[in-house]
């Protein structure tokens, strides 16, 4: 575990409304997933803006699809640096089942939840790797959260960076969503965010934050839940036909930095490392889409598609 305090600025710099109690923000998701770089862009804005900060986290132990957590708990003065269980006024998962698991130290009623439905399914969650076998993961739904959580968000923000083409960039989607739930002008989110991501990459990561803040703004809670629960009902008539075809894995060849984290994890030994030490399918006809590969690949080199998806 490792806590940060960093001091807050003078008072003249400090925002005209003053927070009563401190606020908590509680950041969770796996690890590769940019946990860690969320919780400094907010802990450096609440100090820039004057407020003392606390920030706590452990990350330790992840490496690649591990847990991870950071707490960040900003105002006039902040004691503890761990925000109690039913305390965070905002809980922001970058990983469902993340979300789930940390839903307990959500502040009852006036808590904000806000979660990518990225789905990283841990390898002792496919016990039953036949094609179309239902996994251990978490089985709470978006319609279940939607229904019981007021403030509640879930967006595909992974989807949303693929269609800007900085799919890396989902966590600062997620940054954007997040800034909605906080009074701080976006132009400061914008000037932290260009202090802690690569320079190239400032302009790709800003267009980013702004697309998941517009998502957060125009997002009606009332349609999505009437669209879940019609899709549900289509379902359970049996009218929505699940297909379950063969997958096709894709690799980028270009972005494989061969780790060798897909070929050791594939519960099939699909996978292997070339000649090149580039990851390809050996074994095409035993893969059973699990999708292991692409949740683990820590540079997004692996996408696993139905054939659906490919003619689209």
């Amino acid at each position: 575990m490792t806590t940060a305090a960093i001091k807050p600025l003078k008072k003249a710099q400090k925002q005209t409304q003053k927070v009563q109690r401190p606020r908590n923000v509680l950041i969770v998701g796996v690890g590769g997933q940019g946990v860690i770089m969320v919780s400094k862009v907010l802990a450096t804005l609440c100090q820039k803006q004057g407020f003392e900060v606390k920030q706590s986290e452990v990350h330790g132990m992840a490496k690649r699809g591990g847990a991870v957590f950071s707490h960040v708990r900003f105002g006039e003065t902040v004691y503890s640096p761990t925000i109690p269980e039913g305390e965070a006024d905002v809980l922001l998962a970058l990983e469902w089942a993340e979300g789930m698991r940390w839903m307990p130290y959500l502040r009852q009623q006036s808590g904000t939840f806000i979660a990518d439905t990225q789905h990283i399914v841990p390898p002792f969650a496919c016990r039953n790797r036949t094609r179309g076998a239902q996994s251990g993961y978490v089985s709470e739904t978006i319609e279940t959260v939607m229904s019981h959580v007021d403030n509640s968000f879930a967006m595909d923000a992974m989807g949303i960076a693929e269609q800007l083409g900085v799919v890396k960039a989902a966590n600062t989607v997620l940054l954007g969503a997040l800034s909605t739930a906080l009074d701080f002008d976006p132009e400061a989110w914008k000037s932290v965010i260009s202090m802690f991501v690569p320079e190239k990459t400032i302009e790709t990561n800003i267009r980013a934050f702004d697309a998941g803040r517009d998502w957060a703004l125009g997002f009606d809670r009332e349609s999505e839940l009437r669209n879940l629960t019609d899709t549900h009902s289509l379902q359970q008539e049996g009218l929505a036909e699940v297909k379950v075809d063969r997958s096709i894995v894709e690799i980028t060849e270009e972005w494989c930095k061969s780790c060798d984290i897909c070929v050791k994890f594939c519960p099939e030994r699909c996978l292997v490392l070339n000649d090149k030490l580039i990851v390809e399918m050996a074994e095409p006809e035993r893969c059973t889409g699990c999708r292991m590969c692409e949740w683990l690949c820590p540079d997004f080199a692996i996408a696993v598609r139905t054939p659906d998806q490919i003619s689209q």
